[in-house]
């Protein structure tokens, strides 16, 4: 397992993260299998949000209810949450961001939360109170480090112009299928072609000058969750056929090999398992630090759709 440094924050972590918010359903013992086959493999980032498990906070609760950790186990674990999702709006509230942190600590069942990040951006957001809040948990100590998922640059630096701690997250959709945010600037400057269209305000780019770690969500799922791409021959036939050759040249699993598509980028993403199966965390696992060339890289890149001009 691949580890990374962290930038702005004294973590070291491995750059695979095990996402739980589909675990509100399984059982005490399925929830400690799949966490200690993530520990087994070198996964030490537990990613969660307080809208998890359709009811607030069900997944963090489940995972509290479930696994136990020493003192000196917690020492070594990073668990992150988000918060900012309610039902019908998003809101950055200083009143609500307190509120739902200590919710979240209550039920995972620890003193504190390595990473914080706001989730989803709030169009009304008034930086002064997310200032305000931040401060307030820091100094408690019950959050150590912050950070957003799926905001703009422009979002970050409204933020950044009031909140004094570094925001060294940004979490992000990608996937071999779904990288706008690599491929317009693969195609950049080019009239009239679809892929060279900028959606994001360059955040691939930004996250790299500001020593930002982005994290990668929904690393299988074709689009915005309509399904995953592997084994999906009646769409991606030869972004399968490309990914099967990998697999069996570096004798791992597909779902190493799309897993290996992104850690091999050198923005250094962490990559977010999603998986409720602890087969496909191991095989995941396979791919934390496999070495894809630059050709073997891009063929992926085009054979999932996009043009190299």
């Amino acid at each position: 397992m691949k580890t990374l440094a962290l930038p702005q924050t004294q973590l070291t972590a491995s750059n695979l993260i095990l996402g739980l918010m589909r675990i509100a359903d399984l059982d005490d013992e399925a929830i400690r299998t799949l966490v200690g086959t993530a520990r087994d493999e070198g996964i030490d980032f537990f990613d969660h949000a307080d809208v998890y498990g359709g009811a607030p906070h069900r997944c963090e609760q489940r995972f509290g209810d479930a696994v136990t950790f020493t003192s000196s186990e917690r020492e070594q674990v990073k668990i992150q949450t988000k918060t900012g999702i309610v039902p019908g709006a998003f809101d950055f509230s200083k009143e609500h961001i307190l509120e739902s942190v200590d919710a979240s600590l209550r039920a995972l069942r620890t003193d504190y939360i390595d990473v914080l990040l706001l989730h989803r951006p709030d169009a009304l957001v008034e930086p002064e109170e997310v200032a305000a809040a931040f401060d307030e948990l820091e100094a408690s100590g019950k959050v150590r480090n912050f950070g957003v998922s799926n905001h703009t640059p422009g979002q970050v630096e409204l933020l950044k112009k009031f909140v004094r701690q570094p925001l060294a997250f940004n979490q992000v959709q990608l996937s071999i299928t779904h990288a706008p945010l690599i491929a317009a600037g693969v195609a950049a400057n080019m009239a009239g072609l679809d892929q060279s269209i900028d959606r994001d305000n360059g955040i691939l780019d930004y996250a790299r000058l500001n020593d930002i770690t982005l994290q990668a969500w929904s690393p299988f799922q074709k689009q915005f969750f309509n399904g995953v791409f592997l084994g999906d021959r009646e769409e991606y036939a030869e972004l399968n056929d490309a990914i099967d050759e990998l697999a069996a040249k570096y004798g791992v699993t597909p779902t190493a090999i799309a897993v290996a598509w992104i850690t091999r980028h050198p923005a250094n993403f962490q990559v977010v398992l999603g998986t409720t199966k602890p087969e496909r965390v191991r095989e995941a696992a396979a791919g934390s630090d496999l070495p894809l060339t630059r050709v073997e890289w891009y063929r992926l890149f085009t054979a999932a759709g996009y043009i190299l001009p």
